[in-house]
């Protein structure tokens, strides 16, 4: 009970933390570019990362288990070519494209899942594989429409993509409001379910939980699951708001994801996480990135401040876990701490 105290005010002393960097960016990039504190301007940049967000509230479940997905950018763009194609060239529904995407997205998921939790191999290299397999199968789809690749499918009816483009009261967008949503969902799925119990003990000891009669395998490979089924849903509303389908719309989400839900406070040996975390945390990367491009930095460095977060964050985790460096720095802080005299 005592550790699980600890635990708990780790995470909400992190969280705060992560809070506190937001609004120091905030008030940074205020400062440097005024434009940037006005409110339709800030709250409409997050329709530009609305993508990282949303994938990597769903990364979270993998992350905790012990695995990584790096494939969750290629799924979001087979995802989007795909809709574009059953639509356009197919005659489908648009709204029942979408349905069959998101299933194609979980289908995506649970492949990899299946390799990494019923043959033993490592989720890196399975989801390396899936990158190149589905960004493949991508430009495979494309073959199929009469469009060319490189122009992507547009012409999107307006109830499709206005929605997403919209705002309510004219500031604050539709795109925030369905986040929010998300992380409700994600919250609740894995902070007060079984379910999300038995995600938090197969990353802790999967031989553990699979004695005590959790199916380890199966819940690593719904993990898998749900994180193709968010890069799906982002794919989704990526091309709703893009107006265009594309196989390349998710090609560099994935060290910004990842760098958010290690950021976030999930252990990158599983076991623990957050999703309240890597939801603030996708919100600072995005912010910085949408900082620094209005403070004319160019879009081609932007990827080295995230590089920085995600190498410092999994340093900080691994010093606050490593009980030989948190000796060492006790021992520095008490040499500088003030002798007290001795009371006569």
């Amino acid at each position: 009970m005592r550790n699980n105290q600890l635990l708990k005010k780790k995470v909400v002393r992190w969280e705060s933390f992560l809070i506190l960097l937001l609004l120091v960016e905030v008030i940074v990039f205020g400062l440097i570019n005024p434009k940037f504190l006005i409110p339709r301007v800030l709250l409409g940049s997050i329709n530009n990362f609305m993508t990282i967000c949303i994938v990597s509230l769903f990364v979270t479940f993998v992350l905790i288990t012990g695995g990584i997905d790096i494939q969750a950018g290629s799924i979001v763009g087979l995802t989007s070519i795909f809709i574009g194609v059953l639509w356009n060239d197919a005659g489908v529904n648009l709204y029942v494209a979408c349905i069959l995407g998101l299933l194609l997205g979980a289908m995506c998921g649970a492949l990899s899942g299946f390799f990494v939790a019923y043959t033993g191999v490592q989720p890196m290299v399975v989801t390396l594989g899936g990158s190149f397999l589905y960004s493949g199968l991508a430009l495979m789809v494309t073959n199929f429409s009469s469009t060319e690749s490189y122009k992507g499918i547009s012409g999107f009816p307006k109830n499709f993509t206005q929605f997403v483009k919209g705002r309510i009261f004219g500031i604050i967008p539709n795109q925030l409001i369905i986040f929010l949503v998300l992380v409700l969902i994600a919250y609740f799925l894995l902070h007060r379910t079984t379910y999300g119990r038995q995600v938090f003990l197969c990353g802790v000891n999967k031989n553990a939980a699979s004695y005590s009669g959790i199916k380890t395998k199966l819940v690593i490979m719904s993990t898998y699951m749900l994180s193709g089924l968010g890069a799906s849903l982002a794919g989704i509303l990526l091309t709703a708001y893009l107006g265009t389908a594309k196989t390349d719309l998710g090609k560099e989400i994935t060290l910004p994801v990842i760098t958010a839900v290690v950021l976030g406070g999930t252990s990158n040996l599983g076991g623990t996480g957050s999703v309240i975390g890597t939801a603030l945390a996708a919100l600072v990367i995005g912010i910085l990135r949408f900082g620094l491009s209005m403070a004319n930095v160019n879009t081609q460095y932007l990827d080295i401040p995230v590089g920085v977060l995600l190498v410092l964050s999994v340093a900080i985790r691994f010093a606050g876990s490593n009980p030989n460096i948190q000796k060492r720095m006790g021992k520095l802080v008490d040499k500088f701490k003030p002798k007290q005299k001795a009371i006569v």
